[in-house]
């Protein structure tokens, strides 16, 4: 049985923060091997608060940290979304308040800033105000950490209106059919076209460097998928720097990375 580091999140989160900011948080403060065959639990009415595509956005990177798995308290969120009835067997699975954990960790929202995860480590974190200016040559939005419908949208919230800076390709990539779908039925994909961005077919994408947009020597990009090591996305000498939909979405506008 994996034991389990207790993640407790309080607050109303700031606009510009998303939940790929607490999990890359979590991972600098962790490291690459903090939670080796343990367990995230997370916790606290930020969590309670969150989308379930939110927190699976966290899930999708706790391996990041080394962790077998991350546990989120099942609610109606969870029933609804896999279509099932919060009975009191699924109520009951729950941690004692007795648990024991061999370790805590406690975020206070408000205090939470906008990071990123810089070349080549997905534990060597920076907030983006450290970073700000650095020059971006191409955005990637999507793979199954940040290609969910709300992830595009918080990117089309940023671009409406706007074009992607000169030189920068910006290329959107849905997880799935259901979500390129849902995308274009209400109007997120023609705002994304229409500042500039390449909607690829809906899968992993460039995450594991598939279909357009392999890089080459010296050039960088602004991510929001899980993974940056080296040779991801082209040749061993890019530079990727993973971000939330927001961030990513802001430096696509400004071709550097910015606050978004």
């Amino acid at each position: 049985m994996p034991e389990a580091i207790k993640v407790t999140v309080t607050g109303k989160l700031p606009d510009n923060i998303a939940s790929k900011d607490i999990i890359l948080k979590l991972i600098g403060d962790l490291g690459a091997d903090g939670a080796t065959y343990k367990a995230l639990e997370f916790h606290g009415d930020t969590i309670e608060n969150m989308t379930v595509a939110s927190r699976m956005t966290m899930s999708n990177m706790a391996v990041e940290a080394g962790a077998k798995c991350a546990l989120f308290e099942a609610d109606e969120k969870t029933a609804e979304y896999c279509q099932i009835t919060l009975g009191e067997a699924e109520k009951s699975l729950a941690a004692d308040a007795d648990a024991s954990y061999v370790r805590e960790i406690t975020y206070a929202a408000e205090e939470l800033v906008p990071v990123l995860a810089c070349p080549s480590q997905v534990d060597k974190i920076r907030p983006v105000s450290e970073l700000e200016g650095t020059k971006a040559d191409q955005v990637f939005i999507g793979s199954c950490t940040n290609g969910r419908l709300e992830d595009l949208m918080a990117a089309a919230e940023i671009l409406k209106g706007k074009k992607v800076a000169p030189f920068v390709k910006l290329i959107v990539t849905p997880a799935s059919r259901k979500i390129f779908k849902e995308a274009t039925e209400n109007g997120t994909i023609k705002t994304l076209v229409e500042a500039g961005a390449i909607v690829t077919h809906p899968g992993c994408g460039l995450c594991c460097g598939r279909t357009g947009g392999i890089l080459t020597d010296g050039e960088r990009v602004v991510a929001t998928n899980n993974r940056n090591f080296l040779g991801r996305m082209g040749t061993s000498k890019v530079e990727i720097y993973l971000a939330s939909p927001k961030t990513a979405a802001a430096a696509a506008v400004a071709g550097k990375i910015v606050n978004p």
